[in-house]
């Protein structure tokens, strides 16, 4: 049963950094109704970010973590102006091209930079250590749950109390009815891109803390898709409980299931599995909203 518990508890702490991931994804989808194929690039870029920071440049953790904010923030500015504000009002499937050659783009500068290798700074980051009886949270883990705690929830006031965060909520609702009361859509989209840049790159250091920085990291795209899935498309809570969720099943699976099999890596599919299952019986995930057209 500790055992058990134990695993849960980390796979808290990873869901949390699933769900900081997916609020980004979130975030361009309802303001832009696009899917950002390139939002686990910027976990990428975010986890060797973090190692240049770190261990090249030596610099302390909070300036490290601030600039690797300054960066994406620049990065989001650059993407939005120059690579997607020409296509707006062009059809979507466009959009969502031109995040598949950024995508592509952001690889081929991982390569260029970095040369596509595996950077570690295991131990850089601070030793906080949580212990609960024969329970206990690793550091990087506890970092990592803390970290994109505070930001969820800065996040979530940002949305709720500011004139920015509510002209992004009404342009998700209704774009010609925010045009029509003065507000700029493009620089609601500049901002949404700040916002899916940032908490990309914050993942990335956070899982790069945890795991190393390389190319792998790219793929937590895909399971930031499956937490937006099965929270729902249109829900940040959704995707908040979602990202969760996946995480503890990964973690229990790769506990539990993964010594079961030959080589493993039932655990990196499973949360995927668990999606379908839902998405089946729940075609809008769980807090997604049902769309109802009268003809």
């Amino acid at each position: 049963m500790t055992f058990f518990i134990q695993l849960v508890v980390t796979g808290f702490a990873q869901g949390m950094v699933y769900a900081l991931i997916a609020i980004g994804f979130v975030i361009i989808l309802k303001c832009s109704e696009v899917f950002n194929i390139a939002q686990g690039h910027f976990v990428m870029i975010g986890g060797y970010l973090g190692y240049t920071f770190l261990v090249p440049l030596g610099l302390p953790v909070w300036a490290s973590l601030l600039a690797a904010v300054v960066v994406a923030v620049f990065m989001g500015l650059v993407i939005e102006r120059f690579t997607l504000r020409p296509l707006i009002g062009q059809p979507v499937l466009a959009v969502i091209m031109m995040t598949i050659a950024l995508a592509t783009v952001l690889s081929g500068l991982a390569t260029l930079i970095w040369g596509a290798e595996y950077k570690a700074y295991h131990g850089l980051l601070p030793t906080i250590i949580l212990k609960v009886g024969s329970i206990s949270i690793p550091s990087e883990s506890l970092i990592g749950l803390i970290v994109s705690v505070i930001c969820v929830t800065l996040l979530m006031l940002l949305f709720r109390y500011t004139k920015i965060g509510l002209a992004m909520r009404a342009t998700a609702e209704d774009l010609q009815v925010v045009q029509s009361l003065g507000i700029k859509a493009t620089t609601v989209y500049a901002v949404s891109w700040i916002i899916a840049c940032i908490v990309g790159v914050i993942g990335g250091i956070l899982l790069g803390g945890i795991s190393g920085a390389n190319m792998v990291l790219a793929d937590i795209g895909l399971k930031a898709f499956a937490v937006v899935l099965l929270g729902g498309v249109n829900s940040i809570g959704g995707a908040i409980f979602a990202g969760i969720i996946l995480g503890m099943l990964e973690n229990v699976a790769a506990g539990y299931l993964d010594p079961l099999l030959p080589g493993g890596g039932l655990a990196q599919v499973f949360p995927f599995i668990v999606m379908i299952i839902v998405l089946i019986f729940k075609p809008h995930g769980l807090f997604g909203l049902a769309t109802i057209e009268r003809i």
